[in-house]
């Protein structure tokens, strides 16, 4: 194993993170964990819950990250209007929106039952 090539397929992975949390949509979909996180510590959830959090988290924010990489590569591939191309974006958006709304009914279960 090349350690030199290892580091630095790291170093292109956390740039990519970088580059996503630059996206609108990516700060608006931190800012939400951010205040789920919050709302977590003070509602006091157990590690399952905290785990089923963090897994619904992380699908959200890989999600937005997957849409932004077909995104870029769409633009790239298709600068004029395309129908093909817009279609590609909106599924992938879509799927995001998916993932969104389920997070919001896990944490509506996980939290109103605790609050309520």
């Amino acid at each position: 194993m090349d350690a030199h090539k290892l580091l630095k397929s790291f170093g292109y992975a956390f740039y990519g993170i970088w580059t996503a949390f630059n996206e609108q949509n990516m700060r608006i979909h931190m800012i939400s964990a951010l205040i789920v996180i919050i709302a977590g510590v003070f509602t006091g959830l157990t590690n399952i819950e905290w785990m089923i959090i963090i897994l619904v988290i992380t699908l959200v924010i890989g999600a937005e990250m997957i849409n932004t990489a077909i995104e870029s590569v769409v633009n790239l591939a298709s600068p004029d209007i395309h129908p093909l191309a817009k279609q590609a974006k909106d599924v992938a958006a879509g799927a995001v929106l998916v993932f969104a709304l389920a997070s919001v009914i896990i944490g509506l279960l996980i939290f109103l039952p605790k609050w309520f």
